[in-house]
């Protein structure tokens, strides 16, 4: 099995169980966590697709990172705003 393969089969494996983390609606932490996942697989998918000249995957990535990003900020940094009280 060459580098690329254990890349893609590392990336496509830790992609579905990211998803799966995401999906289960199981809490922030988890949820952030799954981010988490999807941000390395992401980072993997970009470097088996530049190893291989696969220019379109690697650049749906590296978009995917961002969106990744954003999603362990919004459930792992960043601070719950306090509700206000209700009367």
């Amino acid at each position: 099995m060459e580098l690329v393969d254990i890349l893609r089969w590392t990336a496509s494996i830790s992609g579905m169980i990211a998803a799966a983390m995401v999906s289960l609606n199981a809490g922030a932490r988890i949820t952030g966590w799954g981010f988490v996942l999807f941000c390395g697989s992401s980072v993997v998918w970009v470097t088996s697709s530049l190893l291989d000249g696969n220019n379109p995957l690697a650049i749906q990535n590296v978009v995917l990172l961002g969106i990744n990003l954003f999603g362990v900020y919004r459930y792992l940094w960043r601070k719950p705003k306090k509700q206000a009280a209700t009367a």
